[in-house]
């Protein structure tokens, strides 16, 4: 995990969310977490995305449609098409491992209890694994983009949450299997799915509630 220390660490005021808030969520994720229906499997996604040779891994796949619903892009039956930016893709049949996939991870990004999962391979060694969440950010990057535009309403702490996700999209595992590097994984990857559910709050859960009081 050596390429994002030297990208550095997430920065100040998203480490208060990644030490403090999230230290919050996780007891209340423990407590709150309402019955969802999980992700599809990560073979299953990796089988019908190579069925419909839309050319992604799973993990990049969804960290597109995460980052174009948390831009507040639409969730539409089509997001494949709107997320590869390539209105020739056909929209997945309804019902779909594709399909299945918009639908949970629609609904477990406006969970209230942080039931947000990121889609990552679950075998292979640690540099594998690794590899599979910074493909995550740099699908989240593109999805996010495409949604929220040049100018997204990000608050300070969002900034800098897209601007650590940025830092990973672009790192490289090592090889390592020591007990440190598993667990600097493993807290990237909450930081990366509390980053999610932070983007998400700015670009679609704020401007709603703004909404509604107007």
């Amino acid at each position: 995990m050596s390429e994002f220390r030297h990208g550095g660490r997430p920065t100040t005021s998203v480490r208060r969310v990644l030490d403090g808030t999230l230290a919050d969520l996780s007891v209340l994720r423990l407590r709150l977490r309402s019955p969802m229906a999980d992700l599809p499997l990560y073979d299953d996604v990796d089988q019908a995305a190579r069925q419909g040779a839309l050319g992604t891994d799973p993990s990049e796949l969804h960290g597109a449609l995460s980052g174009w619903l948390a831009g507040g892009g639409a969730d539409a039956a089509d997001w494949i098409a709107r997320v590869l930016a390539d209105p020739q893709l056909p929209s997945p049949a309804a019902g779909s491992t594709l399909d299945e996939l918009r639908r949970v991870t629609a609904a477990q990004l406006e969970d209230r209890s942080f039931g947000f999962e990121l889609l990552l391979p679950v075998e292979g060694d640690l540099a594998e694994r690794a590899e599979g969440l910074f493909a995550w950010c740099r699908g989240f990057l593109g999805g996010f983009g495409l949604a929220a535009g040049a100018e997204p309403p990000l608050s300070e702490e969002g900034g800098e949450a897209l601007q650590d996700m940025a830092r990973l999209a672009q790192a490289s595992p090592e090889s390592g299997e020591d007990e440190d590097d598993e667990d600097a994984l493993a807290e990237i990857e909450e930081f990366v799915r509390v980053a999610a559910l932070l983007l998400h709050g700015d670009c679609v859960m704020g401007p709603r509630h703004r909404q509604r009081l107007n």
